[in-house]
């Protein structure tokens, strides 16, 4: 039988981090006498980031004094004291090994549910001063576990802990957070653990997509980077798709094959001539990834470097160099219903879907919806006609805002798109947002909608107040590094790395270039990011390595040159 320790309550506070702000309520200390647990939350206890931490799922965090232990160990720390993990309880008795996600508990006059292992997030790293630390809980098999709350009643330090029921399938807390967080996964684990109830819906979500990409059919071969860094493409063909977008078509400098991308995929170019540093740039393949070559088309936009230069210099015979087609922005071989949805020059990478189904000879129902501003700025008009002909079960509509507005729910709607469609979306950020929103409300599932971006994606930072508007991305103040070149791809940055930073993600940072972390140590992937080329080698060893040809950047110093999709 367990024993509740302590009742540990903080509310949230500002806290100084990397001369950043944190809003976080992992500071708590002990409570005397008998507390009111709430469905929501413990009398006199708060959470400062909602979205990982609080709510009905995580009403309560829960940690042992056995864990305690082993930590003044491993740590050499004698200053360790209830609360210190982030803790409302504090417990003895019940390791991460013996609890299962869905056993129910009674403490006191309340009964509680397991719902999921601690998250992973840096604020238990700034709380022990110990940055590893999201790492380390994982590793170590210590993480923790949160409780939903059943019953609402009062606990005081002292009350026993009685089981009154186990879990489906009895998974315990640390093999459901190894089964997230570690390699080797499992699939029956995984089939398991998703048909447990009480498993919060977030980390539902994850094990289920996990289960998606086993079962869905793999990339045919080929299809991955077909080579490291860059190499020289050669311009065969130029052609005006309308006054303001010029398509190029692309082969081998050597005449070596190239290998086929998959629809939807892009080509990241680096363009000697265009600029010092020579500026690099994505676009979206546009043309039959089974034609043998490549093709692109870039709008001429008035403030971009890159498209200014090609609109007025690219000839045939030109060089460019190019990385290898990437991306995972891509058409998925199945057969549902799939609607290809695209906003002015978004529609490149829907189009290079809509090459591969009519090559394929699909019969998949296949919807088109484009959005463009006028007849006279339509892009494509004939050629895509021309392939949802030759498509049986296809229709398009598109939709001129100068004349007609744009589109909404009430027009998506009107569609009928049937609920079990997948849907590929490009356009600008406000057009995508809209559209997912018009998409759900129209029946579809949001895991069957895909987006594609080419600048830089929204920081997710959880915890850290915004406390002025971000500045465009910048060299780091100071002298200038001497390291490696950094570039920052979506971001159109170069500068070059110094050992001051101990992380990419915090050169990142200084240069004020939109990130993604969690857990800053090596075990979520939030920070997952393409290498477009060069090598780079981590300072902190990842639980799990990243797919290849990426790096978590929170982990990682470059070991060369660099090009980053960030």
């Amino acid at each position: 039988m367990g024993r509740l320790v302590s009742v540990n309550v903080g509310m949230p506070t500002n806290v100084r981090w990397r001369d950043k702000t944190v809003y976080t309520g992992i500071w708590k200390t002990p409570v005397e006498g008998p507390v009111m647990v709430r469905r929501l939350n413990i009398d006199g206890d708060g959470q400062g980031d909602l979205g990982g931490h609080g709510g009905e799922q995580r009403a309560v965090m829960v940690y042992q004094t056995e864990s305690y232990e082993f930590w003044k160990s491993y740590l050499n720390r004698d200053d360790l004291m209830p609360g210190h993990f982030g803790e409302n309880f504090t417990i003895t008795g019940l390791s991460d090994y013996d609890v299962c996600i869905g056993d129910r508990y009674r403490i006191g006059d309340a009964e509680f549910e397991v719902t999921q292992p601690r998250v992973t997030c840096f604020r238990i790293g700034l709380r022990l001063d110990e940055p590893e630390m999201p790492n380390l809980l994982v590793a170590q098999h210590r993480p923790g576990f949160y409780f939903r709350v059943i019953t609402e009643g009062r606990v005081q330090a002292g009350d026993h802990i009685v089981r009154t029921r186990r879990g489906r399938h009895q998974l315990s807390v640390a093999d459901v957070d190894a089964l997230l967080y570690l390699p080797d996964k499992d699939t029956e684990t995984l089939r398991k653990i998703v048909d447990v109830p009480a498993l919060s819906p977030g980390w539902q979500q994850s094990f289920n997509d996990m289960l998606d990409s086993r079962e869905e059919p793999a990339p045919a071969v080929g299809v991955e980077p077909g080579w490291n860094g860059f190499r020289p493409l050669r311009v065969t063909a130029t052609h005006a798709e309308s006054s303001s977008v010029l398509s190029i078509r692309l082969k081998a400098d050597d005449n070596a094959s190239l290998p086929p991308p998959l629809p939807g995929q892009y080509l990241t170019l680096r363009i000697p001539g265009a600029g010092d540093p020579v500026p690099l740039r994505s676009y979206s393949l546009s043309g039959d990834p089974a034609a043998g070559d490549y093709r692109i088309s870039a709008k001429r936009e008035e403030c971009g470097l890159v498209s200014r230069w090609l609109h007025a210099h690219i000839d045939p015979g030109s060089v460019i160099e190019a990385a290898a087609p990437r991306g995972d922005f891509y058409l998925t071989d199945d057969d549902r219903p799939v609607v290809l949805m695209s906003a002015g020059i978004g529609i490149t990478p829907v189009l290079a879907m809509l090459h591969a189904l009519a090559a394929a000879g699909s019969a998949r129902a296949v919807f088109w919806l484009h959005t463009c501003r006028n007849r006279e700025t339509q892009a494509f008009a004939d050629e895509v006609t021309g392939l949802i002909e030759s498509l049986p079960h296809a229709r398009q509509q598109v939709c001129y805002t100068e004349t007609q507005g744009r589109l909404d729910q009430s027009a998506i709607a009107a569609l009928g798109l049937p609920a079990d469609a997948a849907a590929y979306l490009c356009g600008p950020t406000q057009f995508m947002t809209d559209m997912r929103e018009a998409l759900t409300a129209a029946g579809l599932d949001t895991a069957r909608i895909h987006t594609e971006l080419f600048g830089a994606l929204p920081a997710i930072n959880p915890g850290v107040v915004d406390e002025a508007a971000r500045v465009p991305p910048h060299a780091p103040a100071g002298p200038p590094g001497t390291g490696p070149s950094i570039t920052f791809a979506r971001s159109g940055l170069t500068a070059n790395w110094s050992s001051d930073y101990g992380t990419i993600l915090d050169f990142a940072e200084a240069c004020d270039v939109p990130t993604r972390f969690s857990c800053r140590s090596g075990v979520c992937h939030m920070c997952v990011t393409g290498v477009v080329a060069g090598t780079t080698r981590y300072v902190q060893a990842p639980l799990e390595l990243p797919a290849p040809g990426t790096v978590l950047v929170c982990s990682a110093t470059p070991d060369s040159d660099l090009v980053l999709d960030l």
